[in-house]
């Protein structure tokens, strides 16, 4: 349902910022909270002349560095000319009073994002498959975007990514976590001692996953789905590739394979036609030539990072600053995940 006095955008002052930026929005906008982030909030405005997506911080207390709005904002920027299918932004606002925090406004990609299997149930065996190499191609393309002709070569440093992630998110566990987990000390520590020497640097989205992205269906029922937007860019930077690819396969659970320790898309790509995880890594190594040899430490990385990530969102639900469903089902995945993380390291 859309509401006008939806928290996180103060009608007077938005309206008084996008008259300026944005006149197309009009003054008698209304605003929905689009479900399925669990962390930064995402708005459908629907305006004078249509509908745009507006993405802002979530609210309450922020860690530092988190939901840095102008970096998405000009990740996204760099890439409208590229071969790596993003929506077009439209506005960016800094001006922390006019809705409480940063925020950017872009273009309403029309197609489907499958969040439930429901969803992803109605889709042929064939169409699944095809669903999957199209996501295979698209991250092997955001992996090959030329970071000097975007302007994105400072976008992170360009070597040390898994350390520095290491102690990023090992610091927003110390800030964010609300009850002792075990194994998690072991986790990071095992993680620091055992990770691999970074052989590349290329652009990574960093929570790169199906329902992260928006999809066509050409001439339904029966077309070929193709992706028509990557979104969610907010951890983006400069990183290792397989890292990337390890955070989409702890999402990833194909037919006959245990998804339970992601409460996010669960049995999304469970159907028949989907690959497993391990074939869709093989397919990513014969579309990219990459050496995916030290993969399961990158699985195990990505399922600590994950369980951080949750950890603050399930903190954010406690204090009640949560906006959307399925935050009740985060707090379990956390002790899950940090046991699979360290089972792939043994």
């Amino acid at each position: 349902m859309s509401d006008p006095k939806v928290p996180g955008l103060p009608r007077q002052s938005f309206t008084a910022w996008a008259r300026q930026v944005l006149p197309q929005v009009g003054a008698e906008w209304s605003a929905e909270v689009i479900s399925g982030g669990l962390s930064n909030i995402t708005y459908r405005l629907h305006g004078a002349d249509g509908a745009v997506i507006l993405r802002r911080p979530p609210l309450g207390r922020l860690l530092p560095s988190a939901h840095d709005m102008t970096r998405e904002h000009r990740v996204l920027s760099a890439l409208q000319d590229t071969d790596v299918p993003v929506p077009r932004v439209l506005a960016l606002c800094e001006d922390a009073d006019v809705a409480g925090a940063p925020f950017y406004v872009m273009a309403e990609v029309e197609g489907v994002v499958y969040r439930e299997p429901q969803q992803t149930a109605e889709l042929t065996p064939d169409q699944r498959g095809a669903l999957a190499d199209d996501l295979v191609d698209v991250l092997a393309r955001i992996h090959s975007v030329d970071l000097g002709a975007t302007g994105l070569r400072d976008f992170g440093r360009a070597d040390g990514y898994v350390a520095r992630q290491l102690r990023r998110w090992g610091a927003q566990w110390e800030a964010s976590h609300t009850r002792d987990v075990p194994g998690m000390p072991e986790l990071l520590e095992t993680l620091a001692r055992e990770q691999p020497p970074q052989s590349e640097t290329t652009l990574v989205h960093g929570d790169y996953r199906l329902d992260n992205t928006i999809v066509t269906l050409a001439a339904q029922p029966h077309g070929i789905p193709r992706v028509a937007a990557v979104v969610d860019w907010e951890l983006s930077t400069l990183g290792d590739p397989l890292a990337d690819l390890a955070t989409w396969l702890t999402y990833w659970s194909g037919p006959g394979e245990d998804g339970s320790a992601v409460p996010v898309a669960q049995g999304l790509t469970a159907h028949p036609g989907f690959p497993t995880g391990d074939e869709l890594a093989q397919g990513y190594a014969a579309r990219t030539g990459r050496d995916i040899a030290h993969l399961p430490f990158y699985r195990a990385f990505a399922d600590w990072k994950l369980a951080v990530i949750l950890e603050g969102v399930h903190a954010r639900y406690l204090a009640g600053k949560s906006l959307g469903e399925g935050y009740d089902r985060v707090g379990p995945a956390v002790p899950l995940l940090v046991e699979r993380a360290l089972a792939r390291l043994a």
